[in-house]
């Protein structure tokens, strides 16, 4: 059976770097997308080089000095917790760079990494830049900010976009998929699901199904824990107390989202 959730881990890599998520191609049997996040105490300082391999950092909280290739670029991030709903700081490191990060405060770094062949230019994606849109009615219903979308001609490959989900709303939703390549109609791209949930006891749905059932599987996401969607539709209900946020990453052998809904439910859709 495909292993589809990824629970929260601690593993403590460096002084005052821990990792608490590592999806990567031996774990997720995914060809196009990895995804890390780590936690970094105050000083703390983490190191990579990139091999073949773009990332675009995402900021979830604190505030950091990342230098790459000698390039310096002061005090990334803008929020102490996701839940502020505002826009953070991001930035695109292409191929072959070296990425150094350090710590100003206590921090949470999402690093999201797609295939590359091309070296490409660095750069910080403010959060001012990001497109801010609401999108869904009735109970369905969520709060898009939008770090690398398919329109933003900045990375080869990757998509990043962060999500809040509110109580009681179902997100991902009517369940829509992108696993055909088949432009224009449908673009195949992979995905990762980092959730947080506020207060962090508690949990939310996550479905992830195709057509024939061939995949189906639903889950209980806490606090932390990541979903790999290889293909199918996939879904997330949040329970009434609860909020959500999370981050997906995204990415294929063509950089464009272009999906299609569940056809059983598209007609949610077309409600007043």
């Amino acid at each position: 059976m495909v292993n589809l959730l990824y629970k929260k881990r601690d593993s403590k890599i460096s002084e005052g770097v821990t990792v608490i998520q590592d999806l990567n191609k031996s774990n997720t049997g995914l060809e196009y997308v990895e995804f890390k996040v780590i936690e970094m105490g105050e000083g703390a300082q983490y190191e990579e080089t990139l091999e073949n391999t773009e990332l675009c950092a995402v900021v979830l909280t604190g505030s950091v000095d990342v230098d790459v290739d000698g390039e310096e670029y002061r005090g990334l991030g803008t929020r102490d917790s996701v839940f502020e709903k505002k826009p953070t700081d991001s930035i695109y490191v292409p191929s072959t760079k070296t990425v150094k990060v350090q710590a100003n405060t206590p921090v949470k770094l999402a690093l999201c990494y797609s295939n590359s062949s091309k070296v490409l230019d660095t750069k910080v994606i403010r959060a001012k830049d990001n497109d801010i849109e609401h999108r869904g009615q009735y109970a369905n219903q969520r709060l898009v900010h939008n770090i690398l979308p398919d329109y933003l001609d900045i990375p080869e490959n990757l998509l990043v976009v962060e999500v809040y989900t509110d109580s009681g709303n179902f997100s991902s939703y009517p369940p829509h998929k992108h696993d055909q390549d088949n432009l224009p109609e449908e673009s195949f791209l992979e995905e990762t699901y980092y959730h947080e949930i506020d207060p962090e006891q508690g949990f939310v749905f996550q479905r992830v199904y195709t057509d024939d059932r061939d995949l189906d599987e639903t889950m209980a996401v806490e606090h932390q824990d990541c979903v790999s969607v290889p293909k199918g539709y996939h879904p997330v209900g949040v329970p009434d107390g609860y909020n959500l946020y999370y981050l997906n990453v995204m990415a294929g052998p063509k950089r464009k989202w272009k999906f299609n809904n569940d056809k059983d439910h598209e007609w949610i859709l077309e409600r007043d």
